[in-house]
């Protein structure tokens, strides 16, 4: 009898499928790659071919330069590739642009990882498609009951509400450069605000990227250049790092505000100094979690990283098989802590 462990496994490189030979978002370099989705976590450089979306192949292009794998192969939504037997078919995630849950079968088996994701509605990106399967391996960043996100209109709405009681000042965002910081900007258009928005040089790359593939910013500016005591009344979005950085201090009094899950734990948004926290996360949470587990009822629950402990006790109170994998490598939130498009060589690629 065929046991999920024989066709996927937890190892220091990530998680590994012996019949197909191939690794799930690996942390170091391997001969062959399934990539969920653009973050530095889960999308490293080096590896011999790489299987992902084509956005994600483009994201990674743009990150880490042309040559971050010998092979790329593009599997749009819903294309199904079979390699040694498993077939790896890539459904959205929810997370961020070309952001998949990878579908792994094999002999009537079929297991679903969902990298990050997200339930709600994010006008950046597809969103999630529940997958009926054996073993449904998920993410628990925001896992215990503490969090319940509020809907992201109403974050946006404490934007706007803040522009017009502080017309001289400008609001500084802090944004991670990949998802976050596009999302941010539609959800601002979709709040009625057609003013230029500035953005720091981070996030342009990023910014022109997604602009390629169909998602509409608006007018977006550059703050380069500018003098002291700029951009009052106006909108700025930068890395986190980058708000409290010196590169702030040209903006007339600004309003600093960061967009985050975790902004909705004041001990972080006052460790930040953050004015204006905004509780805007691209991961699941605490119901989305529970929600998508009872909506799939998978025979077993693995639980890759982040808060595990709570998902385990709501699983065993409905009565639900579930495991703790505690793959490390994978950061809590975004990974983008600095913001900063990487420009650091390709490691080289395994022979």
């Amino acid at each position: 009898m065929i046991k999920p462990e024989d066709l996927l496994h937890p190892t220091p490189l990530g998680l590994y499928c012996p019949p197909g030979d191939f690794y799930i978002d690996p942390v170091r370099p391997v001969d062959r790659a399934v990539i969920t989705h653009g973050h530095a976590d889960h999308a490293r450089a080096g590896h011999g071919a790489v299987l992902a979306t084509p956005q994600t192949l483009s994201i990674m292009g743009e990150r880490y330069g042309d040559a971050f794998t010998r092979l790329r192969q593009p599997s749009p939504y819903g294309q199904v590739t079979v390699h040694n037997g498993v077939s790896v078919n890539l459904v959205p995630a929810g997370h961020v642009l070309g952001s998949a849950q990878a579908v792994i079968g094999w002999k009537g088996l079929t297991m679903v990882v969902s990298g990050d994701y997200k339930r709600r509605r994010d006008p950046t990106c597809t969103a999630f498609e529940p997958v009926p399967c054996n073993v449904f391996i998920s993410e628990a960043t925001f896992g215990l009951p503490v969090f319940n996100h509020p809907p992201d209109s109403e974050e946006i709405a404490r934007v706007i509400l803040s522009l017009r009681q502080f017309p001289d000042r400008a609001h500084l965002i802090g944004a991670y450069a990949l998802g976050k910081a596009q999302r941010v900007i539609r959800l601002l258009r979709e709040a009625g605000w057609e003013r230029p928005i500035h953005v720091h040089g981070a996030l342009e790359r990023l910014n022109a990227l997604y602009e390629r593939e169909g998602v509409d910013l608006g007018e977006i500016r550059s703050t380069a250049g500018l003098g002291k005591d700029a951009l009052g009344g106006e909108v700025v979005l930068a890395p986190p790092s980058a708000i409290q950085d010196r590169w702030a201090r040209r903006f007339a009094d600004p309003v600093t505000a960061f967009a985050s899950g975790w902004m909705g734990v004041r001990a972080r948004a006052r460790q930040r100094g953050v004015e204006l926290p905004l509780v805007i996360s691209d991961h699941a949470d605490w119901t989305e979690l529970t929600d998508t587990f009872t909506q799939i009822r998978p025979d077993e629950i693995w639980i890759t990283h982040g808060r595990e402990e709570g998902l385990l006790r709501w699983a065993e109170l409905k009565g639900q098989k579930a495991r703790a994998l505690r793959l490390v490598g994978y950061d809590e939130e975004d990974d983008e802590t600095s913001g900063v498009i990487e420009t650091a060589p390709v490691p080289e690629i395994p022979a």
